[in-house]
């Protein structure tokens, strides 16, 4: 299993509840393709940097981090897209602790 994190904006429309609510299936979404959210950052609601669609002009951005197998990954990402309340999904992985320290030291 590798370690990811994963940047995913939920659409401005949705107020708290909806929010948490959203996270919640996400992270569930990640369970039951086999692998485990080890944390979760709320960065707020940002403005975008240019007009998105004919609506939508800010997000609720959300940081998670976690762990699932390499060929779970487009499952993942193709589940998200039926979600309405996610409006945009980035998901990069992250190194190891050797590749990390391999790349650290030159």
């Amino acid at each position: 299993m590798n370690t990811y994190e994963g940047m995913f904006i939920f659409k401005d429309s949705l107020n708290e509840d909806e929010v948490e609510d959203a996270v919640k299936d996400v992270g569930e979404e990640i369970q039951k393709l086999g692998g485990n959210v080890e944390n979760t950052a709320r960065v707020g609601r940002r403005p975008f940097a240019r007009l998105q669609g004919k609506r939508e002009k800010a997000g609720h951005y959300i940081v998670m981090n976690f762990r699932l197998d390499a060929s779970k990954i487009t499952p993942l990402l193709a589940r998200l897209k039926l979600k309405d309340e996610v409006f945009r999904t980035q998901i990069m992985r992250q190194p190891a602790a050797e590749e990390a320290a391999a790349a650290a030291k030159g």
